[in-house]
């Protein structure tokens, strides 16, 4: 199958939104929490910001990551016009 330039475009597209999401994701993941204790030592309701962000708020921003890129790739897909149809 021979990709066009729209295929091109779609899949540059798709790949630099995951690029960008799979970044907040590492920086989530390892960076805060391998930083915690130098840059967050501050409470965050009563406990530590470092435990709460490990505990709480990474999940939080992973729902996030989830919600963010369905709702991308359903606007990508709409405009590019190869989303699901719905059925009735």
């Amino acid at each position: 199958m021979q990709l066009t330039e729209r295929h091109r475009e779609y899949w540059s597209r798709n790949l630099r939104i995951t690029a960008v999401l799979l970044a907040i994701w590492f920086v989530v993941t390892f960076v805060v929490s391998y930083y915690a204790r130098e840059f967050f030592s501050f409470t965050f309701f009563g406990w530590p910001f470092s435990f709460w962000m490990g505990a709480q708020g990474a999940l939080i921003v992973y729902v996030i990551i989830i919600w963010y890129y369905a709702r991308c790739m359903n606007n990508l897909d709409r405009e590019y016009g190869v989303d699901e149809a719905e059925e009735e």
